[in-house]
């Protein structure tokens, strides 16, 4: 049987570096690759391949409802589960997320704590 995880790719989008390397290092383990984007260009560009969007509320250089909204509103991205996830107390990022078409919105805990299993898909 072929092991179809290393073919499968995340981009993330997060404020955090640190906590980015969180990331990569749960997407390493699980053998999928992890793109990092900078920007919202960035995201569009890379999100046609990916299997997973990671998108951190707090990413100030992200729009991140708007973002949701065009990649849930373009045929090619329409079906690419889109991850948010933000501080608990962050109740109207988290509710903008969720509005704006985003597959889970998690506080952030849930979301580390969720991480690998959201990885696995």
């Amino acid at each position: 049987m072929k092991d179809t995880s290393s073919d499968r790719t995340v981009v993330a989008a997060v404020a955090d570096l640190v906590f980015g390397s969180r990331i990569r290092a749960a997407a390493e383990q699980a053998g999928i690759r992890c793109v990092f984007v900078r920007s919202g260009e960035l995201l569009a560009e890379h999100a046609p391949a990916a299997d997973l969007v990671l998108l951190d509320l707090e990413t100030r250089w992200l729009d991140a409802p708007a973002d949701i909204a065009a990649l849930k509103a373009d045929p090619v991205t329409a079906r690419t589960p889109i991850v948010a996830f933000g501080p608990h107390v962050d109740e109207a990022a988290l509710v903008a997320a969720r509005e704006a078409g985003a597959d889970r919105v998690l506080a952030r805990s849930a979301f580390v704590r969720l991480l690998p299993e959201l990885l696995r898909g």
